[in-house]
């Protein structure tokens, strides 16, 4: 998506880091970057406002399920393991269910 308009930053990196922005997981001088980008760009600014509601409609929804301690433990891992290069993002890696038990072709209820 692209406004047709120049801008210092192009719509399509504002539009693929929308959700970095949004959850706040950049710099601020990337954050200053998209606010700049928003008060020139309505298009863009109508997205960030939509997904802003969508990401607030998710948590008043569902932000108040507990996570089993041990499933958040192995996705920290698994999230530690391709940060520091042990593990691609790409690999693979075995799927686990809501409770973070390990889940297998047989045992996952597709068959």
């Amino acid at each position: 998506m692209s406004c047709g308009e120049p801008h210092e930053t192009d719509c399509a990196e504002i539009l693929d880091h929308l959700y970095e922005f949004l959850d706040r997981e950049m710099p601020d001088s990337a954050c200053t970057k998209f606010e700049e980008h928003f008060e020139e760009c309505s298009p863009c600014l109508e997205k960030y406002g939509l997904e802003q509601a969508v990401k607030k409609l998710v948590k008043r929804c569902c932000g108040h399920d507990d996570v089993p301690s041990d499933l958040r433990a192995k996705v920290m891992g698994r999230i530690e393991l391709i940060r520091s290069g042990e593990v691609t993002h790409g690999s693979a890696m075995p799927d686990v269910d809501q409770k973070g038990a390990t889940v297998t072709p047989a045992s996952s209820g597709d068959s």
